[in-house]
């Protein structure tokens, strides 16, 4: 089909991965970000709070499924084998709900998915799926296989080389550029070979530029101060594009169909906090070994202990092979927990904003496999899972953190109340349907 062929009913959805609501205001204020201006003129930018943990790996899922993790069943990047202290990396075979474009199949409607973070290896769609990170493998990314070839010949990059770009900001600033303009080449490659109803494409790249250099945004001095300042403008004329070319090919009244949403929010960090370091020190947590490679050297003794990103689970009997708290003392260690969190300060400023037992953020068939607490640190403080660091508080050389009520959603229609990013599935199939 011809990018300007027979109109039909369409919805487009572009996702900026990590995008926080506050800074998208900044930008449209002075002026950086002029597309999106326009949008938000016409439409409603919104506020929005994600599911927990406020990672790509959960909030992704949440997204495109409608509901919280314990329905889709992803916790984060690891989760635990059974009966096991060893983790494993779930993929897009073990989301245990239908995405917006399954439910789309049902009812005969094609979808074209890019760069979706969470659904690695592709699986069958009614349409055309190309897995974002974490995908290893192109050829295992694609749906259906055949498109490869366009592919490999376009020099399609599924993301940038994070590694790389963590230590060499020259070649970040380059690769965020070279990535992003691929995503286009492909989308307008897939909007003239299919005829589909429904699109979605992500950008991931303002997530990648946020990790490493959002000192870079806050200090006008900074070498790359105006290359990231630079990166949104690029953004923006992406998002005018887009956005231009699905008004010429939709049908729709301006605006009607289209969404825009990030996956959760951003901040710069004041320290990183090792929740499994605190957990030691405060007696919740001790190890076989006095240097621990990894979790699976946890002791008996043991109460409790922490998944990235500070994800808390209790050492209960019949979960762990060497757990050994039940039922009846859970609810006192549970407590204990919150109250010293709740207490933790880094230089006079408190490090926590809540505590949320599991009850209170999951629901669902396999919700007893999430943790058992949840804590969220405030803006500035950033949770971690790692066991190999001596201290409680300390940095490594990223500069920026997730937030998880600082996420953004554009519709046209106003939201009725707070905006959570579960609502969102309903929303826009209401709108391709």
């Amino acid at each position: 089909m011809a990018l300007f062929g027979r109109r039909k009913k369409r919805t487009l959805v572009i996702g900026l991965d990590g995008v926080p609501h506050s800074l998208l205001q900044r930008f449209i204020s002075d002026g950086t970000m002029p597309e999106l201006a326009k949008l938000a003129s016409s439409g409603h930018l919104s506020r929005m709070k994600v599911t927990l943990p406020e990672i790509s790996a959960v909030s992704w899922p949440s997204f495109m499924t409608g509901v919280n993790p314990g329905t889709h069943g992803v916790f984060g990047f690891v989760d635990w084998k059974p009966d096991s202290y060893d983790i494993r990396f779930p993929n897009y075979r073990d989301l245990k709900a239908p995405t917006i474009w399954d439910r789309l199949g049902e009812k005969k409607k094609r979808s074209i998915v890019i760069n979706q973070p969470s659904t690695y290896p592709a699986r069958e769609v009614d349409g055309v799926l190309v897995s974002g990170f974490v995908a290893i493998s192109l050829k295992k990314a694609v749906w259906p296989i055949r498109y490869v070839s366009d592919l490999q010949d376009m020099n399609y990059k599924i993301d940038i080389d994070t590694a790389r770009a963590r230590e060499d900001h020259d070649y970040l600033i380059d690769d965020l550029g070279y990535t992003l303009e691929s995503r286009l080449r492909i989308l307008e490659h897939f909007w003239k070979t299919e005829d589909w109803d429904y699109t979605e494409v992500v950008v991931t790249g303002t997530d990648r530029i946020q990790h490493y250099i959002w000192d870079a945004l806050e200090d006008a001095g900074h070498r790359f101060h105006d290359a990231f300042i630079d990166y949104y403008r690029k953004v923006d004329e992406f998002i005018g594009r887009v956005v231009a070319k699905f008004g010429e090919v939709s049908g729709r009244p301006e605006g009607e169909g289209l969404f825009l949403l990030s996956d959760h929010g951003f901040c710069g960090i004041k320290q990183e906090v090792r929740v499994n370091r605190w957990l030691a020190e405060n007696g919740f947590l001790e190890f076989e070994d006095d240097t621990p490679g990894s979790l699976e050297q946890v002791s008996k003794s043991s109460r409790a202990f922490a998944l990235d990103p500070g994800r808390i689970y209790l050492n209960r009997k019949g979960r762990f092979p060497r757990g050994g708290v039940d039922d009846d003392a859970a609810r006192s260690i549970i407590d204990e927990i919150k109250a010293g969190l709740s207490e933790l300060t880094h230089e006079g400023e408190p490090v926590i904003e809540r505590v949320f037992e599991r009850d209170e953020v999951y629901s669902g068939p396999v919700a007893d496999r999430g943790p058992d607490l949840l804590p969220v640190g405030n803006h500035g403080f950033d949770l971690k899972g790692t066991i190999k660091e001596p201290e409680v508080f300390g940095r490594t050389n990223l500069t920026g953190m997730h937030t998880w009520d600082d996420a953004f959603f554009w519709s046209k229609d106003e939201p009725e109340g707070e905006v959570e990013i579960t609502q969102l599935a309903g929303k826009i199939l209401e709108a391709a349907t």
